[in-house]
């Protein structure tokens, strides 16, 4: 349960620091996710590899996110929650020099896992606002923390294409470096260490059987158009998934201490909350996939603007600037009316935004003016997911819900990236020789986004009732047995 800011402190300034190097930690993080972007055409010739193979460097970053997030969740909740933040920041920190010193494919799938192991910051960082700020800031300040993970991938991509274009790109690296070693520094500086925590022995069997089963996952979601969607690897990988996943169950519903309490999880408030979020990731994905390929496509499809990286990077950042000014707006309605509103209310914003797309796609200020609609709608529904789901925990649990909540984006958008590579691989037109996405491929991938985010819609729906909450009574109550409750 939040709490007064403690006897001595410096009050609201206090507050306002945590906030303000929380949110920072976790813009940093993200932009990782948007680091390697400009230079993926380059990849090749810059590591002396395939293209095939090339694509390691982005995808053990997902595989390294998917198992680190629950883990470094639960680690917090059992061992300190600012304790793992600071681990994870020092392993993006070691990851980002690995990839500045890297010339070779090797090193760089190294190093871009070991920042994918620093995924777990966002939700800790809103655990630990759960923690440590007064009730009537909290709503404000998780709100900012969970559109930072989209904050961050649209500035640092207009940044990102810059520094590739005007400096040597080992560059990147030594700037991703250089931020995270300035939000450890603020971190360890400003933010406490919170008293929250549950103790007990850490799951290793539960840990190890849901790594093996997301890395199965994720691994044929994303390689299974490389190596064919019916092929023996990608059908085994979906199946080993299938088969560890319902072990692994098992064995949680059975240990003392599970790295996931799955009856909490089953909740019909925590459970539509995270199906939801699955699917608004997915739907929030499907801008990043095609608003750069709809730019940098050649005029002479009809339909492309022959821009470049840069140039999408400008683009898309203004949807990141528009995330964080809805953070207060996506707390105010939370308030009034409740969280499952304000998740409701920017489902259909997603969707509308699409639906703007499916008209709007021939000009720059077309897409500028579609992404800052979807980007508003993101960061109403983002501010409402942890809100959902900490209501609905015990507080000893904040850290492992939040960030079973952030996986369960991360496989959404897993999701649309495979999708969306089908139907544009499916639906194509030839320049020449070449084979391009086709104008109405991109309109079916639209209208699929549209669609998942009026399912977030109707999932939002199915959540339980919720009273406002008055502006002088905390914004979460904790019963005897150490639940949060809302209203």
């Amino acid at each position: 349960m939040p709490r007064p800011a403690p006897a001595g402190s410096s009050g609201p300034p206090r507050t306002n620091a945590v906030v303000a190097v929380l949110a920072f930690a976790g813009i940093v993080v993200s932009l990782m996710q948007t680091l390697v972007i400009p230079l993926i055409p380059e990849l090749p010739t810059l590591l002396h590899a395939s293209a095939a193979d090339t694509t390691w460097a982005i995808t053990a970053t997902l595989l390294a996110a998917a198992v680190a997030t629950p883990v470094i969740g639960r680690l917090g909740d059992m061992y300190g929650k600012r304790r793992m933040l600071l681990i994870s920041l020092g392993l993006l920190v070691a990851g980002s020099a690995v990839g500045a010193l890297s010339d070779s494919l090797a090193p760089m799938v190294v190093g871009r896992t070991l920042q994918g192991l620093a995924a777990g910051v966002i939700p800790l960082g809103i655990s630990i606002m759960r923690d440590e700020l007064p009730a009537e800031r909290l709503g404000a300040a998780t709100a900012l923390m969970s559109a930072s993970l989209g904050v961050g991938g649209a500035l640092g991509l207009p940044a990102a294409a810059l520094l590739a274009e005007r400096a040597d790109w080992h560059v990147l690296f030594w700037t991703a470096a250089g931020f995270g070693v300035l939000a450890t520094a603020l971190v360890a500086r400003l933010v406490p260490e919170s008293a929250v925590r549950s103790g007990g022995r850490f799951d290793v069997a539960g840990a190890a059987g849901l790594s093996i089963a997301l890395v199965c996952l994720l691994l044929a979601i994303s390689k299974g158009a490389t190596w064919g969607w019916t092929s023996g690897l990608t059908l085994g990988l979906f199946l080993v998934s299938a088969v560890t996943l319902a072990l692994w169950g098992r064995w949680e519903l059975r240990t003392a201490r599970p790295l996931v309490d799955l009856r909490t999880t089953a909740r019909r408030q925590v459970l539509l909350t995270n199906l939801a979020s699955a699917v608004f990731g997915f739907s929030m994905f499907a801008m990043s996939l095609l608003m750069p390929q709809l730019l940098q496509l050649p005029k002479a499809t009809g339909y492309g603007l022959g821009e470049t990286m840069l140039t999408v990077g400008l683009v898309m950042a203004p949807s990141g600037l528009v995330m964080m000014a809805m953070a207060p707006l996506s707390a105010r309605i939370s308030k009034n009316q409740g969280p499952k509103v304000t998740l409701m209310v920017g489902a259909v914003v997603v969707s509308a935004g699409y639906g703007l797309n499916i008209v709007l796609m021939s000009a720059i200020w077309h897409l500028v003016l579609v992404s800052c609609v979807i980007g508003a709608g993101i960061g109403l529904a983002y501010g409402a997911m942890p809100a959902l789901v900490m209501a609905a925990v015990p507080v000893t649990e904040t850290a492992a819900a939040n960030s079973l909540n952030t996986l369960m984006r991360s496989i959404g958008t897993s999701i649309s990236s495979a999708v969306a590579g089908v139907v544009l691989a499916e639906m194509t037109t030839t320049l020449g020789s070449v084979a391009l996405p086709a104008q109405n491929g991109f309109r079916v991938v639209m209208a699929v986004g549209a669609g998942a985010a009026l399912l977030a819609f109707v999932l939002a729906s199915f959540l339980p009732r919720q009273r406002p909450t008055p502006a002088a009574a905390p914004a979460t109550a904790t019963t005897a047995h150490g639940v949060s409750r809302t209203g």
